[in-house]
């Protein structure tokens, strides 16, 4: 933990080691569809390798191997990554126990992604940790790839701790790499939470053409 920081990744990751195995059923009610309704048709139409950062119960990561698609899941909470093997056992899916924000296994692999996936991960990176953290995500992000971050707000969940992130401030790290803001969009909670809500970034690297103006900005906080 950096000095300034109330929380570091290891009090995360505690935290879901706590909560687990009722965590694993809460993100399997929610269908993949319904949670990411907001740019199911930016995903990828064909079949490629993409890296699931916070991989949790293992909805997104076998939703994306049904596809065709080759996941890397990174878990780091033994709890929730052996429940989430347990349930999707698909053989295109790789976890890895691994986390941000170093992401080591992964760099170390040498891989690259056409598709980097944070859906709800980004609060529990410390704000100290974050600027190098992107840095290292865009790493692995082949040419022309993509890069999709949920940023919930609301109060944190008791246990797993986090702090405010927004879409600007990904906006921001995106642009200092090259990469563009292809779509920002503010959703209501999946799971019906009232005081909790949700936006959603996906962004583009060098090297494939961006969506059209419209889509840009939009939900901006």
């Amino acid at each position: 933990m950096r000095d300034g920081d109330t929380f570091g990744v290891a009090d995360v990751v505690a935290g879901y080691e706590r909560h687990g195995s009722g965590l694993v059923d809460d993100y399997e009610r929610l269908p993949f569809e319904d949670v990411h309704a907001e740019i199911l048709d930016l995903l990828p139409k064909t079949s490629g390798r993409v890296l699931d950062i916070g991989a949790g119960s293992g909805r997104d990561a076998a939703w994306f191997a049904d596809r065709g698609h080759e996941v890397v899941a990174v878990e780091p909470s033994a709890a929730m990554r052996d429940a989430a093997r347990d349930r999707h056992s698909s053989p295109r899916i790789r976890w890895i126990d691994d986390r941000l924000p170093a992401l080591d296994k992964v760099r170390r692999s040498k891989l690259s992604f056409d598709l980097v996936w944070l859906s709800a991960v980004w609060m529990h990176v410390p704000r100290s940790e974050r600027t190098p953290c992107f840095r290292r995500l865009v790493s692995v992000v082949r040419p022309g790839g993509s890069m999709m971050v949920s940023l919930r707000h609301g109060p944190p969940p008791p246990g797993r701790p986090m702090e405010p992130a927004t879409a600007a401030e990904i906006g921001t790290l995106a642009h200092g790499h090259g990469f563009q803001t292809i779509r920002v969009k503010t959703r209501h909670d999946a799971a019906g939470r009232p005081d909790i809500s949700w936006d959603v970034v996906w962004l583009h690297s060098p090297g494939r053409a961006a969506a059209s103006r419209s889509d840009r900005g939009e939900g901006n906080r």
